[in-house]
Order: C-alpha cells, then sequence, then structure tokens
C-alpha cells in the first residue's frame, strides 16, 4: 500500500494574503514609535536638565500605556471586529503624535509624557488586534512562524524611526553641541530650550498627520474580520483557564523581561556611548547598527524555526545574548560596544517567538485575552529602564561617576538585561523539555 505524503502546511494561505498584507504593514508602524522615542530619553535629558531616571520617565510613559490599555483593547476586540479595533488604534495614536504640538509650546515635561502616554493606548490597540490575527491567519503549525515574518516589518518601521530621530531630531539639537549647557545664562538657555523642543516635536506632528492618511485608506478598505456571535465564553471562564496554563503564566513573565532588556539595551546605548566619549549623533549610528542586526537576527531566525523547536531556538539565542550583555559590562571601550549592538541579533526573534509559543493551543477566545497578557507585558519596558537609570545615577547625574564591581555604573547597569536574557533562556528550556511544541 502507497502512502500519500503530507503536504507541508502553509505559511500564508492566497485568500488570506491581502488581510496578511495589510495587517503585517502595522507591525513597521509601532516599531517607527519605538524607534524614534528611545533617543527622546538622551534628547529630553539634555534639553531640560534631568538626570537619568528623571529622562525615564519618558519610557515609563510610552510602556505604561501599553499595560494600562492592553486588556480593554482586548475585551473590545473581543466584542467587535478587528477592523474596528485598528481603527481605533489609529486614532489614539495619532491623537497623542498630534499632542507634541500644544507640549512643545508649553515646554512641560509631563504634557510630552501625556502625548507619549496616549500614544501608546492606539499601540495597545494594534498589537493586541494584530498580533492574535496573525497567528490565526493559517495552519496552527505554522503560526509562530507566521508572526515572525510578520515582525520582520517590525525592524523596518525601526529603522526608518531611528534615520528621522538621527537626521532631523538629534543633528539639530543646539543644547547637544554645548559641551557645558547648564552653565549658560537663563536668556540664552531659554532660547535653545525652545528651538530644542520644536525640533523634538516636528517628527511626531508629522507621523499624527500620516497616521490620519492611513486611518482613512483602512476606513475605506475592506478587509474580513472576525466578531463575537453569542457563543463567547465568559472573561472569566478565559481568564481561570489562561491562569492555569502554566507555559502561559511563564511566557507572560518571559515576555515582561524580554521587553524590559530590549528597551534597556536600546535606550541606554547613548549613555554607554557617552561614557567612552561617543556624541548622541554618532551613538545613533550604532543604535542604527542595532537594528540592522535586529533585522538580520529576525529573518534567520524565523528560516530556522522551519528545522529548530521554538523553546529550543528561544534558548539558544537567549544564551547567546547573555554572553554579548557580559562582554558589555566587563569590557571597556569600543569592543563593549559592539557587544552591545550584537545583542540585538539574538533579541530577534524573542517577542514574536515567545508569544507564539504562549499562546499556542489556546482557542481563539482564549488567545485574545491571552493576546491582552501579552501586551501588558510591555510593561517591563516601563519599570526596567527606570531601574537602570536609578543604578546609573547612583554616583551622581553623569554616567561614569562611579565603579561597581570595578567597571562604570553605566556598565554594570547592564547586569539587568542579562538577568532577563538567563530568565528566557530557562523558559526556551522548559518549554522543549516539558511540551515539545512541533510547529513543523
Amino acid at each position: 500500500m502507497t502512502t500519500i505524503p503530507q503536504q507541508k502546511a502553509k505559511l500564508v494561505d492566497r485568500k488570506t494574503l491581502v488581510p496578511f498584507i495589510l495587517i503585517t504593514s502595522l507591525f513597521a508602524l509601532w516599531g517607527f514609535a519605538n524607534a524614534v522615542t528611545d533617543p527622546m530619553v538622551q534628547a529630553f535629558k539634555k534639553v531640560l536638565e534631568l538626570t537619568n531616571s528623571q529622562a525615564a520617565w519618558v519610557q515609563m510613559a510610552f510602556y505604561g500605556g501599553y499595560f494600562c490599555m492592553a486588556l480593554p483593547a482586548a475585551l473590545f476586540v473581543r466584542k467587535y471586529s478587528y477592523k474596528v479595533g485598528v481603527l481605533i488604534g489609529l486614532a489614539l495614536y495619532a491623537v497623542g503624535a498630534l499632542l507634541f504640538y500644544p507640549a512643545a509650546i508649553t515646554e512641560q515635561f509631563w504634557f510630552f509624557c501625556l502625548g507619549l502616554y496616549i500614544l501608546t493606548f492606539g499601540l495597545a490597540f494594534l498589537e493586541t488586534t494584530a498580533n492574535p490575527y496573525i497567528l490565526a491567519m493559517g495552519a496552527r503549525e505554522t503560526a509562530t512562524q507566521r508572526l515572525n515574518l510578520a515582525q520582520a516589518f517590525n525592524p523596518v518601521g525601526l529603522l526608518g524611526g531611528l534615520l528621522v530621530a538621527q537626521q532631523f531630531v538629534l543633528r539639530k539639537l543646539q543644547s547637544d553641541d554645548i559641551a557645558d549647557f547648564a552653565s549658560l545664562d537663563l536668556a540664552k538657555k531659554t532660547l535653545i530650550k525652545t528651538s530644542d523642543l520644536m525640533v523634538i516635536r516636528d517628527p511626531y506632528v508629522i507621523l499624527g498627520l500620516v497616521l490620519i492618511g492611513i486611518f482613512i485608506l483602512i476606513a475605506v478598505s475592506k478587509m474580513p474580520q472576525t466578531r463575537g456571535e453569542g457563543k463567547i465564553p465568559s472573561v472569566k471562564s478565559s481568564f481561570d483557564s489562561l491562569r492555569t496554563n502554566k507555559k502561559y503564566v511563564l511566557g507572560v513573565l518571559a515576555q515582561v523581561f524580554y521587553v524590559g532588556a530590549q528597551i534597556m539595551c536600546w535606550t541606554y546605548i547613548y549613555q554607554y556611548a557617552e561614557a567612552i566619549g561617543i556624541s548622541s549623533t554618532v551613538a545613533a549610528n550604532y543604535q542604527f547598527a542595532a537594528f540592522i542586526a535586529f533585522l538580520l537576527g529576525r529573518a534567520i531566525g524565523t528560516y530556522l524555526l522551519r528545522f529548530i523547536n521554538s523553546g529550543k531556538l528561544l534558548m539558544y539565542f537567549a544564551i547567546l545574548a547573555g554572553i554579548c550583555t557580559l562582554l558589555a559590562i566587563y569590557v571597556d571601550g569600543t569592543f563593549g560596544l559592539y557587544a552591545l549592538v550584537g545583542v540585538s541579533f539574538f533579541m530577534s526573534v524573542m517577542f514574536p517567538t515567545i508569544y507564539g509559543i504562549a499562546l499556542n493551543g489556546l482557542n481563539e477566545e482564549e488567545s485574545k485575552i491571552g493576546a491582552a497578557g501579552l501586551v501588558m507585558a510591555i510593561v517591563g519596558g516601563a519599570l526596567m529602564p527606570k531601574w537602570q537609570g536609578m543604578i546609573i545615577d547612583v554616583g551622581g547625574s553623569g554616567v561614569s561617576d562611579t565603579q561597581i564591581t570595578g567597571v562604570s555604573e553605566v556598565n554594570f547597569s547592564f547586569i539587568l538585561p542579562l538577568v532577563c536574557f538567563v530568565y528566557i533562556a530557562w523558559y526556551g528550556r522548559e518549554v522543549f523539555r516539558k511540551h515539545q511544541i512541533s510547529e513543523g
């Protein structure tokens, strides 16, 4: 008797190709927001004369918005359609970006943080909608690989955001060109501060206008959507099911650690460079290299998932990221900066792989609530950079005022992402060893 070989499941079916492309294009939008915001920590620190921990409120506001809005977004999308969720996300994203205009006029740091907070309400809607939708656009065994493919557009947005930050913000900041900005007389300092805040404002306002155009484009487009039809299980039953799912619960914690590690490595690359005498404008080139490494790592990692179990690949990449972080901590100078850039290559597959692993095996309604928990995990990007900034401030407002375990405090502060990678490696090992997830 001849057996017919089983055909391997397609990554994306032809009937879902157009929705896949439309939703995938959104991944670049929040990548852009992430990249253009990271350098703002250093920019606000200089322009408004803040400490490292005070400037970290930028990330607290940005990633705190994810935490607050992810669950409401999931409940909304659960009841209504994906398309409506996307449109609400784009609207909130645009409003938050446009708030930078009045914020620059008032010159109040809290106003800028408010704009970022509302902006990420929109990003929470977009991510809570897009990620589970991509997972559902095909066979379950190719879901994690499909999400990695869609997430490959995220670093494209990252590169675009960094180019805007570098060419249209950092290069134009007058305060960054003055060695001792704090010593200037009040009149000159006020004039420069006003000018620099307008420079920071412009890319966000332009982004807000672009988002309005994208909103209109999607609003008039026809796209298959899903909505509840009276058979939706109660929220409590979904929560109870998720709470007892160890793989999911540990996955949420892994996502907290991953996002925290990513934001720390990308935000404080500027302070790391400052400690070895490299300006913010030049440091942006190193962050650009980190994003290129991230993009390459995502492409290679997505390919490797065809042959390697997702838990095992996650473990290997986390171990290698940890080694790079150790080098960044204990190797001085440019080589340590290269190692910090290298971390991005190995971080590349972590978010979508953890996401896919944690939601694997859940039904559609559990996935919608579960997606909210994984997006809320982005709060790691709010808390951990703040803690890292506090470590850097141990010896003063500079980045290398004192030494801890024989290295400057900015080097030592990367102990936090190292701890994150240790946990992620452990999670990958546990998933591979206990659950043996097969993804083709």
